[in-house]
């Protein structure tokens, strides 16, 4: 197709210099302007085909009407040279901006071409490639070193380091082995793996993510819509300029008709706003693709004009400022024994539960735990453990177990989640368990204030204490702990009658518990976690990392994308204000005609692929 285009435009760039040569060796007549006319059908003939196609839809202000009506004239009052030569410039102007266009697009479909065509379906003994969209969930596949992943699933054997950055972003590979989930989309970079197929090629994460990137171009953005708006109301404004401008003159100046004609036609193509209409949807096109190069999924141009106005940022604790992860942060022993001590009885008696906070003991314990020498195990609901170790009694919980017992203890000031542990009645001591803070949380809150954010605020349903002690941590302006989701939703509702004039709020929670207020939110921002469905889905905005500072990197998109958006307002708008006042004046010919057309929209198309780069 493309090449079919270049082929045109040097058949016509040819005709119309032999047509030009014969009018010069042999005068104006039939022979030549029969090759101008020629060249124009060559060159015009599809301009004009969609101007009567929209005509019949009663769509006559475009490019189209504008490129046709002008030519037209031209030809009408004796400009066959001009009429053509229009049309060769336009549909060279027009190549090079469709190119750009392509090379914008082609950029994120290059950045989301993740999906591979075929995979490897293991049938009994043998290994057949399949096209992806036949492989039924519980099928199992076989990834080969160098491949990319064609389905989620899940590793049944196998190890290997998986290249992510497709989805993610990131560059630092993630280990996969046996009972993790892996992603489409994720290349293989070291041992075959055999996965199991949790899901069919349309539900997979890749396909989601590719729909979300290609549908986000579909919500316009207000600067989007005032440009349609505008361009409604402008187009017909200037033709009846033009005609104004055709008219007038010759009936109270008493000018040349032809004279007065050609200026309006110069008129009518300096007046085209292409340059707007599609420079306008490719910066912020150019925005989107720009974030998901960076692992931020942004579902429309909309919010991505929403972040130049944030106000406030309302985050969640667990899994979006904390990594969700317990983790032993302190040991404090007690009467005599040893932090090994402590920890070694804490570790037994918690040696048979599955709860988080056990199994963050046991990690930091570090040891085999051998069962056999446990015995009398016994849970007292809400409250702890006990068991017999050696003959004797450890007891591990929080300090309702250590009353219900009669043990005197002492109370540790440390927040976060504390396990008292007891041995035959005396206290051992406290390890005290907290949820690990996000190595780039700290940063994320400081780059974001700097940016000028106003104020930062914590809800959560966890312990107040525990919350209070995170937020002063990070420094969080405002924090709300022990909140229940209703409770969120009715906190939200007051921080949103707090924002200045024209300021955004947004909410950045997991996706998942957080629904209700990140439906309220004007942003709603999700840490999507890799292959988090339910996060992708909920949010306007998905953080395919679940790293907080891809917020101030968004922050930084958003801003660059409205500041080439405005740049090319006020460049396309007071170039053609220009050549306006040009061609109504009689200094401006045909050919600085459609230079300020097509000229104007070809340089804010490559201004706005700069975005991408960013």
């Amino acid at each position: 197709m493309q090449k079919l285009k270049v082929l045109r435009l040097i058949a016509g760039a040819a005709a119309l210099a032999a047509a030009m040569a014969l009018e010069k060796i042999r005068g104006e007549g039939l022979i030549p302007l029969a090759v101008f006319l020629a060249a124009y059908g060559a060159l015009g003939g599809d301009i004009i085909l969609r101007a009567l196609k929209n005509m019949a839809h009663r769509q006559l202000f475009d490019e189209n009407f504008l490129m046709s009506i002008a030519t037209a004239g031209a030809l009408a009052i004796g400009q066959p040279a001009e009429a053509v030569g229009v049309m060769l410039f336009y549909q060279t102007g027009e190549y090079f901006q469709d190119m750009a266009a392509r090379k914008s697009k082609n950029s994120i479909t290059r950045l989301m071409d993740i999906r591979p065509d075929y995979a490897n379906l293991k049938k009994g003994g043998d290994i057949v490639k399949a096209p992806p969209d036949t492989v039924q969930p519980g099928e199992l596949i076989i990834i080969k070193p160098g491949e990319k992943i064609p389905l989620d699933g899940v590793v049944i054997e196998g190890q290997s380091m998986l290249d992510t950055s497709a989805l993610t972003g990131e560059s630092v590979p993630r280990k996969a082995a046996v009972s993790d989930t892996v992603l489409s989309g994720c290349v293989n970079q070291s041992g075959v793996l055999t996965v199991k197929v949790t899901k069919t090629a349309g539900e997979s994460t890749v396909s989601k993510i590719i729909n979300l990137v290609e549908n986000a171009a579909n919500t316009k953005a207000k600067t989007e819509n005032f440009i349609t708006t505008f361009a409604r109301y402008y187009t017909p404004a200037v033709v009846a300029g033009a005609v104004l401008l055709a008219v007038l003159p010759p009936l109270f100046l008493q000018g040349a008709w032809d004279t007065w004609i050609y200026r309006a036609l110069i008129f009518l193509v300096i007046s085209c706003p292409c340059a707007l209409v599609l420079s306008i949807p490719m910066s912020f096109f150019g925005g989107i693709g720009g974030a998901a190069k960076k692992g931020i999924l942004v579902k429309g141009g909309n919010y991505l004009e929403a972040f130049n106005h944030l106000d406030m940022v309302v985050f969640d604790k667990t899994g979006t400022l904390t990594r969700g992860v317990f983790k032993v942060t302190a040991v404090l022993p007690a009467n005599g024994f040893s932090g090994g001590a402590l920890l070694e009885r804490a570790a037994h008696a918690e040696a048979f539960s599955s709860h988080p906070i056990a199994l963050s003991i046991m990690r930091e314990y570090g040891r085999e735990v051998n069962r056999h020498n446990l015995c009398e195990y016994t849970e007292y609901a809400g409250h702890g453990v006990s068991v017999k170790m050696d003959g004797a009694i450890i007891a591990a919980g929080n300090h309702h177990l250590m009353l219900q017992k009669g043990i005197g203890f002492q109370e540790a000031p440390d927040a976060g989640t504390k396990v008292y542990v007891a041995a035959d009645g005396v206290y051992a001591g406290c390890i005290v368990i907290a949820d690990e803070v996000k190595p780039d949380s700290r940063s994320a809150i400081s780059a974001l204030k700097a940016q000028g954010l106003r104020k930062t605020v914590m809800l959560t349903g966890d312990n107040p204490q525990i919350a209070g002690a995170v937020a002063a941590e990070l420094g969080l302006d405002e924090v709300y702990g022990g909140l229940l989701p209703h409770e969120k939703v009715a906190k939200l509702e007051n921080l949103n009658q707090q924002k200045r004039a024209g300021g955004k709020l947004a909410f950045v929670g997991d996706g998942i518990n957080d629904a209700p207020v990140l439906a309220m939110a004007d942003i709603g921002v999700a840490m999507g976690g890799l292959g988090s469905d339910a996060a992708i889905e909920a949010a306007d905005v998905v953080l395919m990392t679940d790293e907080p500072s891809k917020l101030t990197e968004l922050t930084d998109i958003a801003r660059f994308t409205m500041k080439v958006v405005r740049q090319n307002i006020f460049f396309a708008l007071g170039v053609k204000a220009v050549f306006l006042l040009l061609g109504a004046l009689g200094i401006a010919a045909m050919w600085e005609a459609v230079f300020a057309d097509v000229g104007v929209s070809l340089l804010a198309v490559l201004n706005a692929m700069r975005i991408m780069r960013k």
